[in-house]
């Protein structure tokens, strides 16, 4: 088969694209799902880290099968390159998914994925303080003040000037998104010398393995190990080895252009998916309105900006 020919065909881009970001959007019922699977509560911080080490751990030895099953090198050249590469994981792996797993259990799955979107413009910020050719345009600004003031609704309470927002639900959920767009920056340099199918794959192994020594060390067990709790935290890592592979790939074959206009599906997706997994209530003036506000803010940020942009490595919200 033809590899290029197959990952550029419209209709596979699109479907390819939808289904990257329906798996990403899962993920925000899953979790809370198994939580409530593994009866973990919502203080016990060591177990939610044994609980996501397992699934990126799991999600990156699937990935580095794959990448050996395919014929591609899976060897780390030196000791600077795993230097590079143990900083990612601890950044775009441990780090965010510590704050992430945390937010998540203090918030709502509708809340989560609309606030996690915001990662998309601290990207768009970050890096017109990092790269020159990718400025700040009246177009962007517009964008991110957008996707802000939906964070903004997202969060008002039942009255007028109430404002329902926590450091550990609301405030982790965003410091995980900011963390995402910064350590995804420094992957961008990172894949220039090795395949990110490979890279994604070494840091979702190394960050899963540094979440499992939290978890542990600070005296953290997993239980309720169940054919139900297992295949939930099964389908988790497959979900990550899956909408990281095909993410890159699609990055690598097409415009980055046609590609990230598929993002603003994530909140999208992950907003229906915890109202019908969760029953949580979606149709919301203030969650229908936010989740508008995000989609067009990232839309804006996407269409102008990503046709100039050299193809990065998948980077997921969740």
């Amino acid at each position: 088969m033809n590899t290029s020919a197959f990952f550029t065909r419209p209709r596979n881009v699109f479907a390819l694209a939808l289904l990257c970001c329906l798996l990403w959007g899962s993920s925000y019922p899953a979790i809370k799902s198994g939580y409530a699977l593994f009866g973990i509560a919502a203080g016990d911080l060591p177990a939610k880290l044994l609980f996501a080490g397992w699934r990126f751990l799991a999600a990156g030895l699937m990935l580095l099968a794959f990448s050996k099953a395919m014929g591609r090198p899976v060897g780390v050249a030196g000791g600077a390159q795993w230097a590079r590469l143990g900083l990612l994981g601890l950044t775009q792996t441990t780090l965010q998914y510590v704050f992430f797993y945390v937010g998540l259990a203090y918030t709502t799955g509708v809340k989560g994925s609309i606030l996690n979107a915001t990662g998309t413009f601290f990207s768009v910020m970050l890096a017109h303080w990092l790269h020159a050719n990718d400025r700040l345009t009246p177009r962007k600004v517009l964008g991110c003040m957008l996707g802000f003031a939906g964070v903004m609704v997202v969060n008002v309470g039942r009255g007028a000037l109430d404002f329902e927002f926590t450091l550990l639900g609301e405030g982790f959920i965003v410091i995980a998104a900011f963390v995402l767009a910064a350590s995804s920056i420094y992957g961008r340099r990172v894949s220039q010398g090795m395949d990110p199918v490979v890279m994604t794959g070494w840091q979702l192994t190394l960050g899963g393995a540094a979440l499992l020594g939290l978890g542990w060390g600070f005296g953290g067990s997993l239980h309720g190990f169940t054919p139900a709790s297992t295949t939930l935290l099964g389908y988790l890592a497959l979900l990550s080895a899956a909408a990281f592979s095909l993410w890159s790939l699609l990055l690598k074959h097409n415009r980055v252009s046609l590609v990230t206009a598929f993002n603003f599906m994530v909140p999208v997706f992950g907003t229906a998916l915890s109202a019908i997994f969760l029953g949580e209530r979606v149709l919301e003036w203030k969650n229908a309105l936010a989740l508008v506000l995000v989609c067009a803010g990232i839309w804006l940020v996407t269409q102008q900006a990503a046709a100039r942009r050299a193809p990065v490595p998948a980077g997921g919200p969740a």
